[in-house]
C-alpha cells in the first residue's frame, strides 16, 4: 500500500494534506530521577509502509526499558497499520506503572486506540480524534474479497470492543460513528470517554452536598411552614407585630427576623 493509496482511505479529506505533513519522528527519554519515561509518537504507525514508520516493537522494546516507569505518550499522528495499532494499544494497557497520553494534534484511525490504553488521556487544544471502518486492499476473485471482507468485519468488532472500554455510548452508537468515520474534537472527545480533560482547562466538579444548602423546592417547604406559623388559618388579621421578614444566607439556611414595635 503506499501512502496515496493510505490517505484515499479518509472519507473526509479537509484535514488530508495536513495529516500527509506530520514529520515522523519517534523518541524515547527516560528519566530515572522522577522514574518517568516519555515517548514522542509523530507520524505514520507500521513495519514497512512506505518509509520511515515506527512499530509495536519499538514500544515493546521502549517499555521493557522503562520497567515500572510512568509513562508518558506524546501522539500525533494519521494512524496506519491497524493491526500494529492493537499491539500497541494491548503492549500499553499491560504496562505496570501509569499510562497519560497527550494528543497533541491528531489521534487518527490505528492511532485512536493509543487514548484507550491509558489511564489518562489529555487532548491539546485544538487537538482532535477519529475513528473510522477498517479498510484493505485486495486483488482477486469474488471469494478471496468476501473473505476479505469477513476478515475486516471481524477486525472492527476487536476495535469497538477496544472503545467500549471508554466510551460513555451505546455498542451501537460507536458503531455507527465508526461507520461514517467521525472526527471529534477535544470537548467532544471528553464528553463521550476518550479523553479525560482538554489541557488548560479545568474539569467540572460537581458541587458536594451539604446540610446547608438547600434546594429551590425545600427553601419553599419552609417558607411554607413559616407562613403557617406567623399566620394561621383563622387568623383573618396580621398580628401587631411586623410580619416576619424572612432571608436566606449565603449557604442557603434560613433566619426568621421580627420586629416588635
Amino acid at each position: 500500500m503506499t501512502k496515496e493509496d493510505f490517505f484515499k482511505m479518509f472519507k473526509n479529506q479537509s484535514y488530508v494534506e495536513q495529516l500527509k505533513e506530520i514529520p515522523q519522528k519517534f523518541n524515547v527519554v527516560h528519566d530515572e530521577e522522577t522514574k518517568t519515561t516519555n515517548i514522542t509518537i509523530y507520524g505514520v504507525i507500521g513495519y514497512s509502509w512506505w518509509g520511515e514508520s515506527f512499530s509495536a516493537t519499538d514500544i515493546d522494546n521502549a517499555l521493557n526499558e522503562a520497567g515500572s516507569n510512568d509513562v508518558v505518550i506524546n501522539l500525533n499522528s494519521p494512524g496506519g497499520d491497524a493491526y500494529a495499532g492493537i499491539a500497541i494499544y494491548n503492549r500499553l494497557r499491560r504496562h505496570e506503572g501509569k499510562v497519560t497520553v497527550h494528543v497533541d494534534g491528531w489521534a487518527c484511525s490505528a492511532a485512536s486506540l493509543f487514548p484507550a490504553a491509558a489511564d489518562e488521556t489529555i487532548m491539546g487544544l485544538g487537538a482532535m480524534i477519529m475513528i473510522h471502518q477498517a479498510s484493505s486492499v485486495v486483488w482477486g476473485t469474488k471469494t478471496e474479497m468476501k473473505k476479505e471482507a469477513d476478515v475486516l468485519n471481524e477486525l472492527e468488532e476487536g476495535i469497538i470492543d477496544i472503545y467500549m472500554t471508554k466510551a460513555k455510548l451505546s455498542r451501537e452508537e460507536i458503531r455507527e460513528m465508526v461507520d461514517a468515520e467521525t472526527w471529534f474534537s477535544a470537548k467532544k472527545a471528553v464528553e463521550i470517554g476518550f479523553a479525560s480533560k482538554v489541557e488548560g482547562t479545568k474539569a467540572e466538579e460537581s458541587p458536594e452536598p451539604s446540610d446547608t444548602v438547600l434546594n429551590a423546592e425545600q427553601k419553599r417547604q419552609i417558607l411554607n411552614e413559616l407562613n403557617g406559623i406567623l399566620k394561621p388559618n383563622n387568623q383573618t388579621k396580621e398580628p401587631s407585630p411586623s410580619p416576619a421578614i424572612v432571608g436566606a444566607n449565603e449557604k442557603g439556611s434560613f433566619n426568621l427576623l421580627k420586629k416588635w414595635r
